[in-house]
Formats: structure tokens, sequence, C-alpha cells
């Protein structure tokens, strides 16, 4: 049984802003869809009360706000929350069976940011163990006995099952563009370090990046201005086309057949609407990428959570104990490599866009679609090159496999240019 239901960001931030929409009705079919189809997805974290609570916070908005020209950007919007997010009222347990206290602590700077431009908190999403590879109860909206993907799984399920129209996610190697892919909707991580980190419970330094779900574009581009700093709300593009990007050779041989056909239809298609796409293996040994970042994330990993694991170690899931215990053993050098080869892979992929004057790079979403079982949240291999260079994507929703479940494709930008890569995909999606 298919549990999606469709709710732009965009449309609803005009609906409540003008009053087409009454605040209180909308959380009250809000809070109905959540009572139908939680129950066997698992999105969100429970709360007693919700409802009541929302309404009341409706109420209080509505008596603040009452002239529709004043109201700000995301008046009345309820946002969902990843579960590693502070946000002040609600408890962070980050997916584990730690005591929450150890994650108290001063609210997440986005959150506040959000609350200030009008938003309502949803709730806590359900996420990974410590936003690594054990899963949280989250089922795919698209078919429950499938994974929705990781780490940021409750916050895409939640935005695909219309719960609500964004959501908050973090990303340190594929958390945000995989989940995306695999529930349908648009995953936006930006430039690293573009979106606050502070307030969010660490996985690496060097690799986190904030980012969100919503089911449009101009949803994405309406936050982002509100939540990246120095955003460009002025971006002037050639009448032209945009020549696309794709990266081959053994980067792209990640990906299984079905994804690989799927890809090269999307590619043709793109040809036949006059596009100009370039491939070139501008990669190389995928490999050595692969693994500098893991030693990297796995060494910060590590150190975050050293006095944690020393107090409670028979706490912790297998996956994220064996990361700890990975991570301890990569010495210091590594980990320097690592972190200047960042900077040395963006410098060199931005000098093969430069030569073949590429304006974005085109690559699938994620490895497979969705996997069957809940054991698995799939492999982020897709997105791990792009979240190393720290530069920003969108995963866009853009079909089915032959069973039906979603398929994305992940377009890239230059670093700190995230204003550039949404303007181009408005002229791709159509």
């Amino acid at each position: 049984m298919n549990y999606t239901s469709t709710l732009f960001l965009s449309q609803s931030v005009h609906d409540l802003r003008s009053g087409n929409i009454d605040l209180e009705d909308y959380i009250t079919r809000i809070c109905d869809r959540i009572d139908s189809a939680d129950p066997v997805i698992h999105a969100l974290l429970p709360e007693p009360g919700r409802r009541q609570r929302l309404i009341r916070e409706a109420r209080e908005l509505k008596k603040i706000y009452p002239s529709p020209v004043d109201r700000p950007k995301l008046f009345g919007i309820p946002i969902g929350v990843k579960d590693i997010f502070r946000a002040d009222g609600f408890p962070t347990k980050s997916g584990s069976q730690l005591p929450k206290t150890l994650f108290e602590g001063k609210e997440s700077s986005v959150v506040t940011t959000l609350k200030k431009a009008g938003a309502l908190i949803l709730g806590k999403t359900v996420t990974t163990e410590f936003a690594y590879f054990e899963p949280g109860s989250t089922c795919n909206p698209h078919m429950p006995s499938y994974t929705p993907g990781g780490s940021s799984s409750g916050s895409a399920a939640a935005v695909a099952c219309g719960f609500t129209t964004l959501a908050l996610g973090t990303q340190t190697i594929g958390s945000i563009t995989r989940p995306a892919s695999f529930c349908g909707v648009f995953g936006y991580k930006p430039s690293f370090q573009r979106i606050a980190t502070d307030g969010v419970i660490p996985f690496s330094e060097s690799a986190d990046h904030v980012g969100f779900f919503t089911q449009d574009l101009t949803g994405i581009e309406i936050v982002a201005a509100i939540l990246c700093n120095q955003w460009n709300a002025i971006i002037s593009l050639p009448e032209r086309n945009p020549v696309i990007g794709v990266v081959t050779g053994s980067y792209l041989e990640q990906a299984n057949d079905e994804v690989l056909q799927f890809f090269e239809a999307k590619i043709h298609q793109l040809e036949q609407r006059g596009y100009k796409v370039i491939k070139v293996d501008a990669f190389g040994d995928i490999e050595s990428i692969n693994s500098a970042h893991r030693n990297m994330i796995a060494a910060e990993f590590a150190g975050i959570h050293e006095m944690w694991f020393k107090n409670y170690e028979k706490l912790y899931r297998k996956n994220t104990r064996d990361l700890i215990l990975e991570g301890r053993l990569i010495n210091k050098e590594t980990v320097d490599n690592a972190r200047l080869g960042r900077k040395v892979l963006r410098d060199r992929m931005e000098g093969v866009k430069v030569k073949h004057q590429i304006d974005l790079w085109l690559s699938p979403s994620s490895c497979t679609a969705a996997l069957e079982g809940l054991t698995s949240t799939g492999s982020p291999l897709m997105n791990l090159p792009w979240t190393f260079m720290g530069l920003p994507t969108i995963s866009v929703p853009s079909g089915t496999t032959s069973a039906g479940l979603p398929l994305g494709l992940q377009f890239a930008g230059s670093f700190m240019q995230d204003e550039l890569l949404i303007a181009w995909l408005k002229k791709i999606i159509k």
C-alpha cells in the first residue's frame, strides 16, 4: 500500500500567509494524516498531545500575526526535526539508547531561525543511531516493507507522506540525498558550512552538512534563502541551456544495472530536449576517495564519542560500535591528509568544469532503488565524493522502477554557488 501524499511547501507558504487556508484547519488535516499513516510508517517520534499542542501554537501565532501582510515567510509551516537537532521542549535521543541528558544544550540555530520565520515544530523525526547505519523504525511510504534510506529516514518519509512540507536532515556521506531518492522527494544538501551546524549532535566536523527535504524546488529556494549564510537572491543566467557533466568510470560503476539503465535513459531525454551532456572520468580512482572520506569521518566519530563510549559502550549497536573501534585505529596523519584532500579534489573538479565549460554535474542519487527489508539503509557511495568536496547537491525525484519504487537524479554545483545550482535546475525542471 502507498502512503504518500502531495503537499508542496511553496503552495502551503502562499496559502497560509494569505489566509486562503486557515492555519488550524491545516494543522488538523496534517494531524489526521499522521494519525492515519504514521502507525505504519513510523516517521515521527511519538508525542502525546501533539495535535493539541500544535493547535494551541497555531492559535497563538494567529494572534501575533492577524494580518496577512505582516506574516513571516514560513507562517504556520510545521517542520519535522531530525532527532539529532536540539529543539527547545523536545528531548534529543539521536536514535540511541544512551541517556538523553547527554545531549542537552542550546537549541540548534537552524531550528531557532525557522521558528523566527514563523514555523512550528511538528515534532522530532526518526533517525538511525547517531546518524550512522543502524536503522530506526521508519518504513518507506511507497512500500512499507522497503527501507526509506538513512540516516535522515524519518524526515524524508514525513515529507513523502505529507505530514509536513519541510523537514530537516543532515548528511555526512549520503543521509539526505539517498533517502530523498528512496522516498521520492527533493533533498537539498548545501555547500559545506553554508548552513550552521551548531546545536546538532555531530558525526564528523569535516563532513557534516545540515540540509532539508521538500516536495518542490521552489520550496527549497524559499528555505535556502532563510538558512544559508550570505544568500544572493539575484542570479543572472545566460539564455542558453546549462551544459551538464556526467562523471563516468569507477564512480558510476558503483550503481547497479537498474539504476544505470534508468540514468542513461534520463541522459538521452535531456539530450533530446537540447541539453549538451559531457561525459568525463573526473574522479579516476574512486576507491581512494571513498577510503579517505571513511577514514576521516570514522576518526572524528570516534573522537566525538570517546567519553560516551567509555561510559555506555554496552548501549551502542553493532554498526556504530564497529565504526568507533575502527576510528580509534586511524592515525592523525591519515586524517590530516584526508582533510587536505577535500580541497584538492574540489579544485580538480572545478578545473574539469572550466575546461569542458560544464555548468553542473549530474549523477544517480543512489546506487540502487530502496532495498527490501529494514535491516539496511542502502549504499551512500553515489553521494560520497560530493559530500567529501562539500559541494551543493539537490536530489530530484525523477521516476520509478518497474516495481514502482522511486529513483532520483543528483545535481551538483560549484562550492558556495548553491544559488546558481537552483537557478539552473529551475530551467531544467519544468
